[in-house]
């Protein structure tokens, strides 16, 4: 099987971007057995777009485009494809819905232009794209497979590994076998240094860095025939990793923080309460996303306001005044206390200055409470508002993993 890549966007033939699609596709088909003789590059230009399909599926099995599926004039590269192909593009309805849904966790509100991108072709293959707007597609022509890929690598990578890549393989007779490591406390930059040479070595398996907001996960495939094949040739990959992350790799087997707190919790048979100011409920949320949740947590107390931390738990309004709402002391007394109001084994608190008007943003305290001690956290986070309140849940279900994992089962 012969594949071609065709990378669309005039800022890649400006020079104002690294054209990094290419170097990870060649990365990944090689290893899988799927041959790459051709690469091109256009810009956003309709006329010049459909020579280079017809190029492509002149002399290619499959063909690869990357970008142009955005919701702007110039974004044309579904538009052209289809035109080249002979498919009709229609609005789908659940596809704006998804698209609404990923604005929504944003906390912003789609345009007009965004429906565009609900616009796919009949008799496609839909690509789903948890990591932004525009959904992916396949189209075949006499034989031929065009898969269209969004251009930014954190949406384009994943959909490539995810989802095309396993659709290669069956076609091709190859099979994928994956792990997923997630890495809390190292940022990429720093993780990907520690293993630069397993990373510009590798071959089969391959490594895929993914870095989301606070933490890493680092994705092994191995192409090969069966599941024994594959995990023996991982496993070598997965222990030279191991050792340069120590505890800070807390899950092999692709389990989220939340997943993990959630399981512990269960194997152990504690109970949770939380107490939250600066993250509002995600903490609480955290848990609670989790089927099966109720069997241990048991109350999440928001309270925002400072009249309100001394009516629902109890803080001594000197200790307020004394030390303000963000402080040791006050993260201390929300989780000590909760934990007294609820009887829970363990409670979990946060406070802090999301931004963007403090001039304190970023710092945060999280607190964990059991029945013998209280420890408590000291944050300094960069980001948005969003940001530093999902990275201080993460560091709080960190404390929590950490104190269970010392828990007798």
């Amino acid at each position: 099987m012969t594949a071609e890549l065709i990378c669309v966007g005039t800022e890649l033939l400006m020079g104002q971007i690294l054209n990094t699609n290419a170097l990870y596709v060649s990365r990944q088909l090689a290893p899988c057995g799927i041959d790459m003789y051709y690469q091109q590059t256009v810009g956003d230009n309709p006329e010049r777009l459909k020579a280079a399909i017809a190029l492509a599926l002149s002399r290619a099995d499959v063909v690869l485009l990357s970008g142009g599926l955005g919701p702007t004039t110039d974004d044309l590269t579904k538009e052209t494809a289809a035109e080249v192909l002979g498919y009709e593009l229609v609005f789908f309805p659940e596809q704006w819905d998804i698209i609404c849904g990923y604005f929504a966790r944003l906390g912003r509100v789609p345009t007009d232009n965004n429906r565009k991108q609900a616009m796919l072709p009949v008799e496609g293959v839909i690509l789903p794209n948890p990591n932004g707007t525009a959904p992916g597609c396949m189209m075949e022509k006499n034989g031929r497979q065009v898969y269209l890929l969004p251009g930014p690598p954190r949406e384009f990578e994943p959909m490539m590994h995810d989802v095309v890549l396993p659709m290669l393989l069956k076609s091709s007779g190859h099979r994928l076998y994956s792990v997923e490591l997630r890495v809390y406390g190292m940022g990429e930059s720093e993780l990907a240094g520690k293993i630069s040479d397993l990373i510009a070595n590798q071959t089969n398996p391959t490594i895929a860095p993914y870095a989301k907001t606070g933490e890493v996960t680092l994705r092994l495939t191995a192409s090969c025939q069966s599941d024994e094949e594959g995990r023996a040739l991982i496993a070598p990959v997965v222990e030279k990793i191991r050792l340069v992350t120590g505890d800070k790799l807390y899950s092999e087997c692709g389990e989220t923080l939340p997943m993990l707190c959630h399981r512990l919790l269960g194997e152990q048979g504690k109970t949770l309460s939380t107490a939250e100011s600066l993250t509002g409920g995600l903490l609480s949320s955290a848990f609670v996303d989790n089927a099966g949740s109720s069997d241990y947590f048991l109350a999440g107390v928001v309270a925002y306001n400072e009249r309100l931390k001394t009516e629902l738990l109890g803080i001594p309004l000197e200790l307020l005044q004394e030390y303000t709402a963000v402080s040791p002391e006050t993260a201390k007394a929300m989780a000590v206390n909760v934990r007294r109001l609820t009887s829970s084994a363990l409670a979990l608190s946060t406070t802090g200055y999301a931004g963007p008007y403090d001039e304190q943003k970023g710092l945060a305290y999280v607190a964990l409470a059991d029945e013998n001690e209280v420890a408590v956290r000291r944050l300094h986070l960069t980001g948005d508002r969003c940001a530093v309140r999902e990275k201080v849940v993460l560091a709080a279900l960190d404390m929590l993993r950490r104190r269970l994992a010392q828990s007798p089962k």
